[in-house]
């Protein structure tokens, strides 16, 4: 078999499919006076990725079915052959804009799971409007 040629065997051995990719999901840094426990603070940092990359997943195979519905008979756009690759590329996209926490869907799950820590001050902007630094340092 020649390098070119597509096995779905490597990518299992790999450990591409059926998890979360290759992104290191980091936990929050903590902050002086947490009292978090570290490993719930990493389990619940994961779980809230988890969620993020599987509500992004969802809104692909959304679209690409709305696409779908609307594209012409002889479209194509319109044929299944290639579901299930269209699927697994769907889930490599939402893993990594997840790792990146690109919806901040994972932030809002943390802010409501970890204890509130005395919150960074507001930034005054222009006299009138507060802007609060985001969770994720990458913002």
């Amino acid at each position: 078999m020649d390098s070119t040629s597509f096995d779905p065997g490597r990518l299992l051995a790999n450990g591409t499919a059926g998890q979360l990719s290759s992104t290191h999901v980091a936990p929050q840094p903590a902050q002086p006076g947490d009292t978090v426990d570290p490993a719930y603070r990493a389990k619940a940092t994961e779980a809230a990725v988890k969620f993020e990359s599987f509500f992004i997943g969802h809104l692909l195979h959304q679209m690409r079915d709305g696409a779908r519905a609307l594209a012409a008979e002889d479209s194509p756009g319109k044929s299944r052959i290639n579901d299930d690759m269209l699927d697994m590329a769907d889930n490599l996209v939402a893993d990594q804009m997840a790792g990146k926490r690109a919806f901040g869907v994972a932030d809002a799950i943390l802010k409501q799971l970890l204890p509130q820590q005395q919150a960074a001050p507001a930034v005054n902007v222009a006299g009138s409007q507060k802007i609060t630094p985001p969770l994720n340092p990458q913002q």
